[in-house]
């Protein structure tokens, strides 16, 4: 049995005891698609909804944090442009029961008055 493997994507040989070398190389080969994939979680988390191909044009290694996994810290921080304003409501009384003065209605004119 020899000390190299294929693997079946690559023709380059593979150590068959899983160094950490070729983990590393795992590991960087899809941090930025994990990167991707968590913005777009923490977006449909937030109610944001992203363009098209919004994430194509992100750089990913931004995304992550100094052990290369994605940082929750820059993912907020990316998507804190995007996130929709609260609205502002003016502050008024609305509806319900509201204790004032008692309705009185105009004074109206006799009509005895009016005749004479």
């Amino acid at each position: 049995m020899s000390d190299h493997q294929t693997d079946s994507h690559s023709a380059a040989p593979v150590p068959a005891d899983g160094s950490e070398s070729v983990r590393a190389e795992v590991r960087r080969e899809y941090a930025a698609k994990l990167a991707q994939a968590e913005l777009k979680a923490h977006a449909a988390q937030a109610g944001i909804k992203l363009a098209e191909g919004f994430t194509d044009y992100l750089d990913s290694s931004k995304l992550l944090g100094e052990d290369g996994s994605p940082s929750a810290e820059a993912i907020a921080k990316a998507l804190e442009p995007l996130k929709p304003a609260e609205p502002e409501f003016p502050q008024i009384q609305g509806m319900g029961y509201y204790p004032g003065p008692p309705f009185r209605p105009t004074p109206g004119v006799s009509l005895d008055i009016r005749n004479r």
